[in-house]
């Protein structure tokens, strides 16, 4: 009774869902990822720090590394930047430039994690972003 129950419903769903399968890519939300088509696409977009060589395979090296050493590495300030963005401090190019507006969410994030404020990669800060 219970699985008819389920099937008459879902068939009720089905039949009152438009036909067409591309309205199921469509949406009304002007923030979602899309293409030059307008389809929605759940891949997240790519930066061109992203295709940078990177100085080591593995994370564990990054560590040995000291901070004059990593701002000038574009593949880890990428990362840097990301990081920053998705935690709401920074909003700008994701470029591999260790720039005035990196420094600038540094100190942000210093901040609000009652950090001694500097603007500089401490290992703090990477531990706070989950950085190598």
């Amino acid at each position: 009774m219970k699985r008819s129950l389920t099937v008459l419903f879902l068939a009720a769903v089905a039949l009152s869902t438009p036909a067409s399968a591309d309205s199921i890519f469509r949406s009304v939300d002007p923030l979602a990822a899309r293409d030059e088509w307008g389809i929605l696409h759940q891949i997240p977009a790519t930066n061109p720090t992203d295709f940078e060589r990177r100085r080591f395979t593995a994370r564990l090296p990054y560590n040995l590394l000291s901070r004059r050493e990593l701002v000038t590495d574009p593949a880890y300030v990428g990362a840097l930047q990301v990081a920053l963005q998705r935690n709401g401090y920074y909003c700008g190019p994701i470029d591999g430039v260790f720039s005035s507006d990196v420094v600038e969410a540094i100190t942000r994030l210093q901040k609000n994690y009652s950090m001694r404020v500097t603007g500089n990669l401490t290992v703090p800060v990477r531990r706070a972003l989950h950085l190598p």
